[in-house]
């Protein structure tokens, strides 16, 4: 028997390690983890946590430690935890996390404390919110930390160690029954601020100690991704001011589902439960005056709220962050920070989105630097005093934001492209930092289908695939997702669905993203890993199959588009068969499998004997009384677009549908309907199918017309791009970035990489541009290439890393010149 306690974590931590291996060489899976960084990621840290309080809802504890150096040189915090975290050293922030992982995994981030140290005496605070609530966003999993400070060899500071420990105490001025934020998020933030309540991170504080346990070892992953940036921004403008009233309550109060319909499948506290509901106080406040002033703001200026009072701060871009500001409270009072991306006449409407977009804060008497724990969206912040009297200044908002994407840029003689390109880019960076996610917003979800468009966006600007190795690696641990049916993925992951709703249609588009993400990254250990969870989605849809081999009534929530054809699904939906057929030929494509491309072509021809009317391919087809099956006249524009995309149609096997897609459908057609029976099309994923197709089709001029037609709008008002074609929901939407994969590879002329050969095919178009320019990275450099029309000839200048063979092809209709 071991006795001595170090010795006996040491065993059982390597036999862990074993049985992780060993697990892991089953699926092939094995050699993509470092076994040195498993086991060196703590040195003495255990998991920790307040006894007895680890699965209690909305909690946050606050962890202070002390440590000492005789310089200053190097330190290296260690760290992950449950729910989020946040990193003060001597009263700086430091950093956000953890980056995200699938159920009962926690990626381990470790940062670098270099230029945030003192000489001598150190203080290290931590705040970490522990949720235990089922989201989209984090998963529902019982609150922890594990973290260590260590400088060369030796550990400073670590949770769980005797002689090292953290102190650990409730952070009270966070108020813990407050509603959700969403029904895809956890809580709203409110607070109850007096003098001193932050002193902790920086100075002495006395608080109620708080006695933790070690809580067991944890599975624990690397991080993977990059860390983020973090960028300061100020307003560039004071908007707006104006007054209100309180107290006039609405005849109808807004109640979100997820205030309302607290239970077992959405967990939170019930509105009997609340100690404040901050959706119902923004609701009985009316508008008494509103000043547009549009003045130039000034963090070092100082503005003043008394009661009533508000303003509105424009930060110019819409961008996601933590918001800040400086209060100088004079007399004691409620301060209400509402914010969103766009303004609803005039004004912020905090559940434009069915978010409690707000953050509210009690205020006593003295000076606050406050900042938001959790990151939100906006462009308008609108700041409100209740009952109080305050001083505004400093206020910003720090960025969560991609920080691998420096190498990239594009630039071109049209104006509108550039702002397309600085928007698509805003839009990759906010929502792309561990996983790729839907908005930075209402959700941070990480979506499949989504992420099939981001993930070429990442490739682009950043030149390689580490998110998207994250998203297969996430989809991968779980040996079942609770909730859902034997073989079915999540529609969207890290996230708990305690409902049971899954999107069959986006498990393909999971499928067609693996054999694409094979491609970018030549990683078949991946493949081959996620081989067996790949197979059992398959057989899942076997008990689908009809006697025309086609998927018939599918059940949960069968997703084409949001547009009219997401309401003719059943009984056999023809967009959902496209796909399929797609899907089973990546498949076959993967794991040399010919019997499923066979496959695949029957469904294919079942469709076109069955969908397509002689004009168009009609939706979906339904069961009549005596059994049999029949089209019915639903015609949308997106399954046109699915039917081109997913090869079940060709230009040369449907050219009259086809000429009749590209000259009377897109953009224009909101002008000139000359098919009113078929229903418009949306942003996702019909208007991007389209413009992909008008790239496959070497249709670049038109794609580039239309894509103007479709962004540019979207650029100007917010400088990012949205989840659909009018302003009604995400102004910051993940797949929407996709431009700027457009603008590489159909103006600039990066066409393809292929990644395993090294090859790189640069395509030049006719289009009515007369200069490029632009860069990516690649896995050995940087790709730039640049070209400039002079007449009748293009000349171009070309930079790649030298193991790269170059293949050109001159569709400019002119001559071609290479500038050395």
């Amino acid at each position: 028997m071991i006795s001595n306690p170090k010795i006996m974590k040491a065993f059982l931590f390597i036999v862990s390690v074993m049985f992780f291996f060993a697990t892991f060489s089953e699926v092939g899976y094995g050699a993509n983890f470092n076994e040195q960084e498993i086991v060196s990621y703590f040195d003495e840290a255990n998991p920790i946590w307040p006894e007895g309080r680890q699965l209690e809802k909305n909690i946050t504890i606050g962890f202070r430690g002390e440590f000492y150096l005789e310089n200053t040189s190097q330190a290296t915090l260690r760290i992950t935890g449950s729910s989020l975290y946040r990193v003060f050293l001597n009263g700086k922030f430091v950093g956000h996390g953890p980056a995200r992982a699938a159920h009962d995994y926690y990626r381990v981030d470790m940062w670098e404390l270099e230029g945030y140290l003192n000489k001598g005496k150190n203080i290290l605070a931590i705040e970490v919110a522990g949720y235990n609530v089922n989201s989209y966003y984090l998963l529902d999993q019982p609150s922890f930390l594990q973290a260590e400070v260590v400088s060369g060899k030796d550990v400073l500071l670590a949770t769980g160690s005797k002689s090292m420990d953290f102190e650990a105490f409730l952070v009270n001025e966070r108020m813990q029954k407050v509603p959700r934020y969403s029904f895809q998020r956890p809580f709203v933030e409110c607070y109850r601020l007096s003098p001193g309540v932050f002193d902790w991170r920086s100075g002495d504080a006395n608080f109620s100690k708080l006695s933790c346990e070690i809580v067991g070892d944890k599975k624990l992953l690397p991080r993977h991704v990059k860390y983020p940036d973090f960028t300061i921004l100020f307003p560039v403008s004071v908007y707006s001011e104006g007054k209100i009233q309180m107290g006039q309550k609405p005849e109808k109060y807004w109640s979100d589902r997820a205030v309302k319909n607290i239970g077992e499948q959405l967990k939170g506290f019930t509105e009997s439960e609340l100690s404040i509901n901050p959706a119902r106080d923004l609701q009985e406040m009316k508008l008494v005056s509103h000043s547009v002033l549009d003045q130039h703001y000034s963090a070092e200026s100082v503005e003043k709220l008394s009661s009533n009072d508000f303003m509105i701060f424009d930060f110019g871009l819409n961008t996601t962050g933590f918001v800040g500001a400086r209060i100088v409270c004079k007399k004691a009072g409620h301060l209400y920070l509402t914010f969103d991306e766009i303004l609803s006449e005039g004004d912020v409407d905090f559940k434009r989105m069915s978010c409690i977009n707000a953050i509210t804060y009690d205020l006593e008497p003295g000076e606050y630097e406050i900042e938001s724990f959790e990151p939100y969206t906006l462009k308008y912040l609108k700041m409100i005093m209740v009952d109080g009297e305050s001083e505004i200044s400093d206020v910003y908002l720090r960025t969560l934001a991609n920080s691998d994407i420096s190498r990239a840029n594009f630039s071109s003689s049209d104006e509108n492209l550039n702002l397309i390109y600085k928007a698509g880019v805003e839009t990759f960076k906010q929502n792309a930092l561990d996983i790729f996610m839907d908005c930075p917003s209402r959700e941070r979800a990480g979506w499949l289908c989504d992420s099939y468009f981001a993930a070429r966006v990442a490739s682009d600007l950043s030149g390689n695939t580490l998110i998207e190795k994250n998203v297969f690696e996430n989809y991968l641990l779980p040996d079942q997702f609770e909730f859902l049916p034997k073989g079915m993925l999540p529609m969207c992951y890290p996230a708990d669905h305690n409902d049971g709703v899954f999107i069959p249609n986006w498990a393909m588009w999971f499928v067609i993203q693996l054999e694409e993400y094979h491609g970018r990254s030549n990683d078949k250990t991946m493949v081959d890993a996620l081989r067996p969870k790949v197979m059992d989605l398959l057989s899942y849809f076997e008990q689908f199959t009809n006697d025309d081999g086609l998927l018939e009534n599918l059940d949960s929530w069968i997703f084409v588009e949001w547009s009219e054809a997401n309401k003719f699904v059943q009984d056999v939906n023809y967009p959902t068969n496209m796909l399929y057929s797609a899907a089973l030929q990546a498949v076959a494509n993967m794991y040399g499998m010919p019997e499923l491309s066979k496959k695949a072509t029957r469904i294919k021809e079942k469709i076109i004997e069955q969908s397509y009317n002689g004009n168009f391919f009609v939706d979906n087809a339904v069961r009549d009384k005596s059994g049999r099956l029949k089209p019915t006249e639903n015609v949308s524009e997106v399954c046109q677009y699915y039917a081109f995309y997913f090869n079940v149609a060709t230009p040369e096997t449907h050219g009259k549908l086809w000429n009749n897609l590209v000259d009377n459908f897109g953009p224009q057609r909101k002008k000139d309907n000359k098919f009113p029976d078929v229903h418009f099309a949306n942003s996702f994923p019909g208007n991007y199918l389209r413009l992909e197709l008008l790239s496959k089709n070497q249709k670049a001029e038109q794609l580039l017309d239309e894509s103007v037609e479709f962004f540019s709008y979207m650029a100007e008002r917010t400088g990012t791009l949205w989840e659909n074609i009018s302003p009604t929901a995400s102004c910051n939407h993940g797949f929407a970035s996709h431009t700027v994969h457009l603008l590489y590879r159909d103006v600039l002329g990066i066409y393809e990489i292929d990644h395993a050969t090294k090859k790189i095919t640069l395509q030049f178009s006719d289009l009515n541009l007369s200069s490029c320019n632009g860069q990516i990275p690649v896995e050995d450099g940087v790709m730039s290439l640049a070209w400039e029309k002079h007449g009748n000839s293009m000349k171009y200048r070309m930079s790649v890393p030298d193991q790269y063979e170059i293949e050109i092809r001159n569709l400019s209709g002119i001559e071609l010149e290479e500038l050395k």
